[in-house]
């Protein structure tokens, strides 16, 4: 069978975006093929809001989802292996879903490539606000 994250993950997020909500995901910034801002990064993982008023071409597909966003006033683009997606939730109420390890290998022989590494924007800053996962059963 195919993996179902990817199918939970766009499913997820056209939920919380039709609630009104603003969708996040956490992503685990160590696994190879992740292009994400590295200042951003703490501990290994990094939150990124993809609502669509935040990004630009927000695709996600089966195997990655990427789009552009805005990180400290510089453009950046981000790509996002769909193995090192481990949860999805809104910000204003934290609903969402962790996924479970194991349900997003990908089919055997398929291998998605990563675009090339974009310079790191300048005049990149923290962010200040944590976001707060709540696990729902």
């Amino acid at each position: 069978m195919k993996p179902r994250r990817p199918y939970l993950l766009r499913a997820l997020h056209e939920w919380i975006s039709d609630s009104g909500d603003t969708p996040h995901i956490v992503v685990d910034a160590g696994l190879e093929g992740v292009v994400v801002p590295r200042p951003y990064v703490k501990d290994g993982k990094i939150v990124l809001n993809v609502s669509m008023s935040a990004t630009q071409g927000l695709k996600l597909g089966n195997d990655a989802l990427s789009f552009e966003a805005r990180f400290g006033g510089a453009s950046f683009s981000v790509y996002v292996p769909i193995k090192a997606v481990l949860g999805i939730y809104s910000r204003e109420t934290g609903q969402g879903m962790i996924f479970p390890e194991g349900d997003a290998d990908p089919d055997p022989g398929s291998t998605p490539s990563p675009p090339a590494a974009p310079p790191p924007a300048k005049g990149e800053t923290k962010p200040t606000r944590r976001p707060k996962l709540q696990v729902v059963k």
